[in-house]
This record gives C-alpha cells, sequence and structure tokens, in this order.
C-alpha cells in the first residue's frame, strides 16, 4: 500500500494539539491527601487498564506541581466528573493554593479526598510510574470503586467542556 502521509522532518505541536483536541476526553479530578492535606488535580489522560488485576492509569505532566504530593503518598482516588462540574474542573485545574476551599468533599475508603457530586470514584494505590516523553503513567491498583449518582459526563473537546448525548 503506497497510501501514506508524508513524512516530515519537524514536528507542528499546534498541529499536534488541533488533532488530538478532535478527540474528546472525559475529565476527572485525581486526589490524595499529603501529610494530612488534601492535594488534586484535573486530568484528561485516564482509563481503565486491566481487569485482571483490576488497573487503572492516568497520565500526568512532569512538571505538575501537585504531582510531587501525589506520587509520595502512594495511593489516590480518582473522582470522575459530571456534565455539571465544569466549576470543579477549572478549580483543579488552577494554581490556587487551597483548591479544597470552595467545594464540599469527604474521605474516600483509602483517606482521599472524595469529591461531592461526582458521578463515581474509583481508590487505587499506586502500582508503576512509567515515566515516557514530558508524562509520567501512572498505573494504579483498584481498590475500591463505585458508581455515586446517574448523568453525564463532563467531556473535553477541541479546547472547551462539553456533554454527552445519546
Amino acid at each position: 500500500m503506497t497510501d501514506r502521509a508524508p513524512q516530515t522532518s519537524a514536528f507542528d505541536a499546534a498541529k499536534y494539539r488541533q488533532v488530538l483536541g478532535h478527540f474528546p476526553t472525559g475529565v476527572t479530578v485525581i486526589t490524595a491527601t499529603h501529610e494530612g492535606t488534601p492535594t488534586g488535580t484535573a486530568i484528561g489522560s485516564f482509563a481503565s487498564l486491566s481487569l485482571e488485576p483490576p488497573q487503572v492509569l492516568f497520565c500526568i505532566g512532569q512538571t505538575s506541581s501537585t504531582w510531587p504530593r501525589l506520587r509520595a503518598v502512594g495511593q489516590f482516588c480518582v473522582n470522575i466528573l459530571a456534565e455539571d462540574q465544569e466549576s470543579v474542573c477549572r478549580v483543579f485545574s488552577s494554581k490556587s493554593e487551597d483548591k479544597f476551599a470552595e467545594i464540599g468533599w469527604k474521605r474516600s475508603g483509602n483517606g482521599s479526598p472524595l469529591i461531592d457530586g461526582v458521578l463515581g470514584y474509583i481508590d487505587c494505590t499506586t502500582a508503576d510510574v512509567v515515566q515516557s516523553g514530558d508524562h509520567d503513567i501512572v498505573i494504579g491498583h483498584v481498590t475500591d470503586l463505585d458508581v455515586l449518582r446517574e448523568g453525564g459526563p463532563l467531556l473535553f473537546f477541541r479546547g472547551g467542556y462539553g456533554r454527552f448525548q445519546l
């Protein structure tokens, strides 16, 4: 077959973002309690990895100011944001010192913050961290999970937030 995409020597980062922006992603907030203080960050690169053993993964930038605290804990909670939680996502995407000041939450089974109003959660222990490019791939072993309410997920698509409709 000769219909190959052209090879280029210079990589176009803007085009990369444009093309990948056409793939919708669900939005989660990864949380943990570090030295008694809640910490968390919004993540769009989250996926299920394995059923046996039960594992999930997320990717986080190595320059993230939250990542060192999350990594040090060794466990985390994946909060699956609902379509009406764009404001929560914006808080956890910010550089705010106290991201938990304006939201309701309680502790999950592993002690991580469980954000009020999420569709569901997944408690994990960190099974592995793989460095790749400018991100780390964090593999979590699932220890507990549940659906907390019905509703649509918060989606990120082409630089903005959206909703899923059947």
